[in-house]
This record gives C-alpha cells, structure tokens and sequence, in this order.
C-alpha cells in the first residue's frame, strides 16, 4: 500500500482527492490535515509515501512547510495559482494541479506519483524547489524554522543577520541562533532588497540593525551591528552597502 496524506486548508478539496483516489485501492489515505502546521507533525507520526499539498494556506505555506522537514516524500502539489506562476515548479515535484480538476488528470498526476516513488522520490526536492522559486523572484515576508517540535516564525524586522554554514544558514534574531537549510543565493534572491543586503559571501545583514562601518583595511570593512556583532564587509559588499545608504 501506497501511504498518502492530505494538506489542504479546503475540505472540499480535501474531499476530492479523497473521492478520486477510490479508483486507486492502493493508495491508502492516512491522514488530512488544514494547514502546514498539522502537515509537519503529521509526516513526522506516519511518514506517508506521497503528499497532497496545497502552496497557499493559513499560518503555514507548503513551500514553508517542506523547508522544515527532514525527509520529502513525494509530492503532488494541488493548489489555486495560476498555470503561469506553476511553470516554475513543474521539476520540483511529480505533478501539479491546478484546481479545479478533472479526474483524468488527477489520474495522471497519480502516474507521475508512481514513477517518482519507483525511482525513490526526489532527494533534492527542497533544493530544486528553492532555485524554481529564485527565478520566480519571490519575495518573503518572514522565515520559518524548526526547533526540535517547535516552529518557529520569525518576522523579519527581527532578523539581525543571516550566515552560511555549509549547507545551511544560521539566522541570527534578538540574540538567538537559528539554523535552516537553505542557500544564500536563495535568499540573497529572495529578502525584499530595501531591507537586506549581501555584504560578504557569509553574511546578508539587515540595514536596520548596522549602527556603523569600520574600516580594517584598504579594500575591506566591518560592519558594527546594534547587538555588538561584528560582521565581515567585502569591497563588494561595501559598493552594495554604499549604494543603498546613499553614502
């Protein structure tokens, strides 16, 4: 049997799937769930092969919600946005769909799930997801992160700086640490411009938070923050730094 879970924060959609899936005796529903919070403990109670996942929900998106897990299953994203806004993400998962729609292409879509889950899913699905949404050009509004069995919403007039660390960041927030795996390009990408800049290839600081610039040497600065951090400015970073301050 074929596990799948539902994250939908619309019983009618939730419904239809579930009415869909009557032409698969193999694929077993095990649980629904409204919105990416439930999503998230869910997936980590019944670890489903396959998921049913909506972008736009309340409290949590999917993208958020895929980001805080540690194993993807495969996903089957249904979902409201336009087939244009969709195209970006056609490699990120086994299908999409874009409601409403008709059995048929529920039917394909479930093809698609097959295939993936043959192959063993997709181990680079937040990854490929990440760079899908770099080209869309999203911009975000808040970082979402784990914290044992805590999530954790971060507004970013909270961020101070964010730092890479292999494959993840540390987000750095009223003097706590947070560590997420995500790229710096992606977020370089991706944090509203008029509030955060990549000043070194380690660092994205929040202009709010600088209190001033020091020089260490010709080409290269440190950048004083208001919590005592000191943070590395290359010749780069200062030339962007200079030219959002208009200094």
């Amino acid at each position: 049997m074929i596990k799948a879970l539902i994250i939908d924060d619309e019983k009618l959609a939730r419904d239809v799937i579930r009415a869909y899936l009557k032409d698969h005796p193999d694929i077993e529903v095990v649980s629904e769930c409204a919105n990416g919070f439930e999503g998230v403990k869910t997936i980590h109670e019944v670890k489903p092969d396959l998921i049913f996942l909506d972008v736009q929900m309340p409290k949590l998106t999917g993208f958020e919600m895929l980001e805080l897990l540690d194993t993807v299953p495969v996903i089957i994203f249904s979902t409201a946005f336009d087939e244009f806004a969709l195209k970006a993400f056609e490699q990120s998962a086994a299908d999409y769909l874009l409601k409403p729609y008709s059995k048929s292409r529920f039917n394909e879509a479930i093809s698609k799930a097959r295939q993936r889950l043959t192959g063993g899913g997709d181990k680079e699905l937040v990854a490929k997801i990440q760079e899908s949404r770099e080209g869309a050009r999203e911009e975000l509004d808040r970082l979402v992160v784990r914290l044992g069995s805590k999530i954790v919403i971060i507004s970013l007039d909270k961020v101070d700086f964010i730092e890479a660390q292999d494959d993840y960041v540390a987000i750095h927030s009223e003097g706590k640490k947070y560590l997420k795996q995500l790229t710096m390009k992606y977020l370089e990408s991706s944090l509203p411009e008029n509030q955060f800049v990549r000043v070194h290839r380690s660092y994205i600081v929040s202009i709010g938070s600088i209190d001033r610039l020091e020089a260490m040497s010709k080409d290269t600065y440190v950048a004083i923050l208001k919590s005592g951090a000191k943070i590395s400015v290359s010749r780069a970073g200062y030339s962007s730094l200079k030219e959002v301050l208009n200094f």
